[in-house]
């Protein structure tokens, strides 16, 4: 039963289990230095060079599971240690160079970096390279190749380059915590800082005076756990201690019917919903910071609704995605959301209690619209603000973009800040497929986990927008 994409993320989830099973028997700083050996036992190395770096990087794993560096002042963090198998950025030279007399390379390079060795094979120096691309573009054979790491390439908003001692370094004043590099590391030489210990923390208390804990949970959900029923995962989080568990699909339909107001009266809006897409805008396109929609996420709506009427309760959104972390700390959001857990801390600590989630009875959601609902998948947003306007009998000539990916935000934004995109609304989504592909997530097969939000959705197409706003649970 593969409950994973790769290894990297199974050794993450044993850090995390380990972590949170220890906290849990209350006996985490006594063992917080066997936990490398309790999961790398023996004198054998499986992953690295030998056993020792094995458990110093997991060490160093540990600490992140425990909430991280307070100096690093993001929710990502480089695992230095781990970060040191990656070959150079840039442009290189490969063996299917010939080593031919034209010597095209060097006549096109701007600053003189190539030169050639006895054979005529050609060689780039890297100290006057500026990674222009020209000789590669006019090499006959090739042989000239653009060399990135993983998670240069992974970060599209150029937030990671090397420290000069090699390790991969993020600019956080450009880093919108959207976790690509996470996901992308074939090392987990990058990671999201955890919040696991502040869940446990909470369980235990509730388990002692009765407090309330809310687990809000995101829609894409539906496609996580493949090897469980929804109903299934929902029944895990009541066994876990959690109080009451409710569909952050909810507060969707309550951004859905606001944000469709709030865009007929402006007349041109961008989504407020994807923290990675706002915090993006901020960062890189300030002045149109004043065109993102003035409601909270899905998250911060449906939490703010639950912190008005129970005051004293403490509530943990679940989903798929590493700048939900980030978004709790800004001060709009903070008095309702207390943590963030991404589904591989839930499957962790699901693990870390030892339930089993096959063994367990069907608990249904039944908090939502259907347009609540796809808001995991890009399209979903435009197309529930589209009901909106049309539930509230608003004549407006909705003209929606659906960017699917940080790349294609951009060119959205580039043109609206140039008053050239023929558009009235933005639906900004950070991660490739939208929610469905946040970098928190168990798998990241983006067509089969489209199809089981739609079917997720589908299951409360009976209910409008007006209908699930009319069923608001008295929580």
């Amino acid at each position: 039963m593969r409950k994973f994409d790769t290894k990297v993320q199974h050794l993450k989830y044993k850090v995390l289990r380990e972590v949170a099973r220890h906290s849990f028997h209350g006996d985490l700083l006594e063992h917080v230095t066997d936990i490398p050996k309790e999961i790398i036992p023996g004198n054998t190395p499986t992953m690295r060079c030998c056993v020792y770096k094995e458990r110093a990087i997991l060490a160093e794993r540990v600490k992140i599971a425990m909430g991280g560096s307070s100096n690093v002042p993001g929710v990502i963090e480089v695992i230095d240690i781990a970060c040191d198998e990656c070959p150079d950025s840039g442009f290189a030279v490969t063996d299917a160079c010939r080593g031919c007399l034209a010597h095209r390379c060097e006549d096109v390079c701007p600053k003189n970096a190539i030169t050639f060795d006895k054979t005529q094979h050609a060689h780039i120096d890297k100290s006057k390279c500026i990674n222009c691309g020209k000789c590669a573009e006019v090499c006959p054979y090739s042989a000239i190749t653009n060399r990135k790491r993983p998670c240069e390439r992974a970060c599209k908003i150029k937030a990671i380059s090397m420290a000069q001692t090699g390790e991969a370094q993020i600019d956080y004043s450009k880093c919108i915590s959207c976790g690509a590099c996470v996901y992308q590391c074939p090392f987990g030489a990058i990671a999201d800082k955890s919040q696991i210990l502040n869940v446990v923390d909470m369980l235990k208390h509730s388990e002692r005076d009765g407090s309330k804990v809310y687990a809000v949970v995101a829609p894409s959900i539906s496609s996580q756990f493949n090897y469980a029923k929804t109903g299934q995962v929902v029944s895990g989080l009541k066994a876990l201690g959690f109080y009451h568990v409710v569909e952050a699909a909810l507060g969707a339909d309550m951004v859905a019917d606001s944000e469709s107001r709030e865009l007929v009266e402006k007349g041109f809006l961008t989504s407020s919903c994807c923290p990675a897409f706002v915090e993006y805008i901020h960062t890189h396109f300030p002045e149109l910071s004043d065109k993102v929609s003035h409601n909270l996420s899905p998250m911060a709506t449906i939490s703010k609704y639950i912190k008005t009427t129970d005051p004293a309760s403490k509530i943990v959104f679940i989903g798929p995605c590493t700048a939900k972390k980030a978004e709790i700390r800004k001060e709009s959001v903070k008095p309702y959301v207390d943590a963030v857990l991404t589904f591989e801390e839930l499957q962790a600590l699901f693990d870390s209690r030892d339930i089993d989630l096959l063994a367990q009875g069907e608990v249904p959601l039944d908090n939502a619209s259907y347009f609540g609902r796809i808001f995991a998948r890009c399209g979903g947003l435009a197309d529930a603000v589209a009901e909106g306007i049309r539930e509230h009998g608003d004549h407006f000539d909705l003209k929606a973009i659906s960017c699917d990916g940080i790349e294609e935000c951009r060119m959205a934004l580039l043109k609206a800040s140039k008053g050239k995109l023929d558009a009235n609304f933005i639906e900004g989504m950070a991660c490739v497929g939208g929610c469905i592909g946040g970098a928190g997530c168990l798998t990241h097969h983006e067509v089969k986990n489209k199809n089981e939000v739609d079917r997720y959705g589908r299951e409360a197409m009976e209910k409008t927008i007006a209908d699930a706003l009319a069923g608001l649970p008295k929580v």
